[in-house]
């Protein structure tokens, strides 16, 4: 058994965003399923719980010491880090195990006083890493910090690819992508269609393209800003066929039954 979890689907400023009355912000307000807290993932598999990023604060709540195997990080951005900030002072002896790119500055002290957390040497760039219940592979992305993608690789040959945050791909990680086509792509997309394109993140127009590229039977949005879905509540626009909104706690079995 191998399941995604989305434990938040939202940008930086989440949804809703402090202080916004638009129509999207209004909406998750006085309905918490349409709220989108900081982009992340929960892997679930029978050796335990890989974390992919961590920027909610309730962690702790979510999930037992003894069920979270490891942490992926794609980058060192606050919104997807400030979970652990907490975590690290827990009293186990027990070390969790942190994957990263290659970002010497880190997030402020975490380096430096880690706690529970054992950093990992700087994952290698198209160099697969295997686990007990898949395998690894960080891909380059175009974003103002050095940021991995992951691709997951499962027993049975189905794929999962995890994009974000980035603006396009680099051509380097389209090609490995579209010679290994994912069955499944979870794709940064934080804004509506706009010219010229956002400076790290995927506007719609950008999303569909990498969509078409890779040629994924299914992609799932996510990294979404509140601009988008009130773009799309207010346009009479449905999306292609094969792309979705991802949705805070959205479950994913993969392969799906």
């Amino acid at each position: 058994m191998f399941e995604i979890e989305l434990l938040g689907t939202g940008s930086a400023a989440q949804v809703p965003v402090w202080g916004c009355d638009c129509i999207a912000c209004e909406r998750a307000r006085v309905e918490p399923q349409r709220r989108r807290h900081s982009a992340s993932l929960a892997l679930h598999t029978p050796d335990g719980v890989t974390l992919v990023d961590a920027g909610l604060m309730d962690l702790a709540e979510r999930f037992r010491f003894e069920t979270i195997r490891r942490v992926l990080l794609t980058h060192f951005h606050m919104d997807h880090v400030q979970g652990l900030f907490p975590l690290r002072w827990s009293e186990r002896a027990e070390r969790i195990p942190v994957y990263r790119p290659d970002d010497p500055q880190g997030c402020d002290d975490l380096y430096k006083y880690p706690g529970v957390f054992a950093f990992q040497p700087p994952l290698q760039p198209f160099s697969p890493l295997a686990f007990d219940d898949f395998t690894l592979t960080a891909l380059p992305l175009h974003h103002s910090r050095p940021t991995f993608g992951y691709l997951i690789d499962l027993a049975g040959g189905y794929r999962v690819a995890y994009l974000t945050d980035t603006v396009g791909l680099p051509e380097e990680t389209r090609a490995y992508l579209a010679a290994r086509t994912p069955q499944l792509v979870l794709l940064d997309c934080s804004e509506p269609p706009r010219e010229p394109a956002p400076r790290n993140h995927n506007d719609l127009t950008r999303a569909l393209q990498i969509h078409r590229q890779l040629g994924a039977g299914r992609t799932i949005l996510t990294h979404i800003g509140h601009r988008l879905d009130s773009w799309l509540l207010t346009q009479s626009y449905e999306l292609p066929a094969g792309v979705e909104l991802g949705r805070d706690g959205q479950r994913l079995r993969c392969p799906p039954c």
